[in-house]
């Protein structure tokens, strides 16, 4: 907080005196006077305060006179008196004016002093004002699907692939084979990191596991080796694809000098009793069952998704308003943190990530905009509604948090103080419970579609 004391004339007033002043867009000034009355008695009052504490030489705890004390304290006290004044009057003026303060950016103290009103001027950040678009009716579909034989089949063969094995083999690559290579990348005679650094991986490698399958890797990599041995040795000239992962090497053509190492034969399990024990299922028929309602749980969980996404659609499509820039700009961090995150998960090289930055950066504001605009909207709602997170909602989510962390309810609730995040907490319940409500009020029409086996078949 800056404060710079200006001289100003004495003026008594027996009320605060407070005006605001639009600067832009989610920004304000705020201006107060607190009335010379208010300040002398707040100065009172902490100096009393002071008085019943000080312990002064020659006097017993308590009875020192009052012009000792301000004497020998008076630095404490007026940081004292101005703290409660800025604090009690910021409230004050706040409530007074309606305010939906979201920053305080900048406070400039204009008057301070025994026998002077108390001034300044405040600098704010401040929610968006807009009228609540209709959110009660809202027309929407909900995808239904039920999961097919074939969905459960292609779930079955996900969890045998969690249970794979590679047998060494002596005999020439076939398709689907784990060929593991040697190899060498260049382009134009030179090696790919001369004029691209950021691409080590792609340059050279030993002992390299690759499937041979046309998609493999880098489209065409796999196949020459059909037929090749351990010892032979293949050069494979490539034009890599228009949306390659390193976008300057998109449309070049390089070349690849591979020799064969070693070749191993993929090998699934049999889908049996035996086979479902290993996932914690009785048998394979309560396995089976088990797929069958993940999968129907996962597709509910879709349609509900597209649905308020289409519900959310409607209520940012209703409205235009600004958006405060230091919300946006925390969201947009939060975004790309997530994002970078994710693709750090798949395994995504850190070059490749700085190399995508800007992209990052634009889709992650994109995506923030949207965010913060929805969130006040349905904030909102929740007033209109009357709707709140109640501490039994609370609880229950520490007590899930802890869960999932695996961690005591008891340590999670200290973290969650710790980050301040309570509030957050909160908000995510409100924000929940009012999709909840828009939900139940909308006129949703369900609408049959593919499940994902079948929209895979007809792609």
């Amino acid at each position: 907080m800056r404060f710079s004391v200006l001289a100003s004339s004495y003026r008594s007033k027996k009320h605060m005196n407070v005006s605001v002043e639009n600067l832009g867009p989610c920004k304000k000034l705020l201006r107060v006077e607190v009335p010379v009355e208010q300040v002398n008695a707040a100065f009172d009052t902490v100096t009393a305060s002071f008085q019943k504490q000080a312990q002064l030489p020659g006097f017993r705890p308590g009875k020192a006179p009052k012009h000792l004390i301000v004497k020998s304290y008076e630095s404490q006290i007026n940081d004292e008196v101005r703290k409660k004044l800025f604090s009690d009057s910021y409230a004050a003026a706040s409530g007074q004016e309606k305010l939906r303060i979201l920053a305080t950016l900048d406070v400039e103290e204009l008057a301070f002093g025994r026998g002077l009103p108390f001034s300044y001027t405040a600098t704010l950040e401040h929610a968006p004002e807009f009228e609540v678009p209709e959110y009660k009716g809202i027309k929407a579909q909900r995808p239904v699907a039920q999961p097919t034989e074939a969905d459960v089949e292609r779930a079955l063969n996900i969890l045998r692939e969690q249970q794979v094995r590679y047998n060494d083999v002596s005999r020439a690559i076939q398709a689907d084979d784990i060929a593991v290579v040697n190899y060498k990348g260049t382009l134009d005679g030179k090696p790919l990191t001369d004029a691209f650094p950021t691409a080590r991986g792609l340059t050279e490698k030993q002992n390299f596991w690759v499937q041979v399958k046309e998609e493999s890797f880098i489209p065409g990599f796999t196949t020459p080796l059909v037929g090749a041995s351990v010892g032979d040795k293949r050069t494979v000239p490539l034009t890599l694809p228009a949306d390659f992962v390193i976008a300057g090497l998109s449309g070049k053509n390089v070349v690849y000098e591979l020799e064969v190492v070693g070749v191993k034969e993929k090998v699934l399990p049999t889908v049996d009793d035996e086979f479902a024990k290993g996932f914690g299922a009785e048998d394979l028929t309560k396995l089976t069952e088990g797929i069958r309602q993940d999968l129907k749980n996962e597709l509910e969980f879709r349609g509900r998704k597209a649905l308020r996404d289409q519900l959310l659609k409607v209520l940012l499509d209703a409205v235009t308003f600004d958006l405060p820039e230091s919300v946006v700009a925390n969201e947009t961090r939060n975004v790309v943190y997530n994002i970078v995150n994710e693709n750090q998960q798949r395994g995504v090289a850190k070059e490749i990530i700085e190399e995508r930055k800007d992209e990052i950066f634009a889709s992650a504001a994109a995506s923030a905009k949207d965010r913060v605009k929805a969130s006040f909207i349905l904030g909102r709602i929740a007033e209109k509604e009357n709707i709140k997170a109640e501490q039994k909602e609370m609880t229950q989510r520490i007590i899930a948090l802890a869960e999932q962390n695996k961690v005591a309810p008891e340590k999670m609730a200290k973290t969650l103080q710790e980050r301040n995040a309570f509030q957050e907490l909160a908000q995510e319940i409100v924000i929940g419970k009012v999709l909840d409500f828009i939900e139940l009020n909308a006129q949703v029409e369900e609408v049959a579609t593919p499940s994902p086996s079948e929209a895979k078949a007809n792609a």
